[in-house]
């Protein structure tokens, strides 16, 4: 569970550079701009939610416990 949730957090930077490398380079010298960065934002934003329901589902199964303030009873 430790290498997905690292190898999702990998892709999330990864689709922000790309995101960032699009910004800046497209629509340079005359050249139209391309959709390419709202498409890498449109991942990333699918990553991030993917992480989100795989770490809840995760959960549910009991693949990994919470850790932190124990409750108070």
């Amino acid at each position: 569970m430790k290498y997905f949730v690292a190898l999702a957090f990998l892709a999330i930077l990864g689709s922000l550079g790309s995101a960032l490398f699009f910004m800046m380079r497209d629509g340079r010298n005359g050249k139209p701009k391309t959709s390419n960065m709202a498409r890498a934002l449109a991942f990333r934003v699918g990553f991030s939610i993917l992480l989100f329901i795989c770490i809840l589902v995760a959960w549910k199964f009991g693949y990994i416990q919470p850790t932190g303030i124990p409750l108070s009873q």
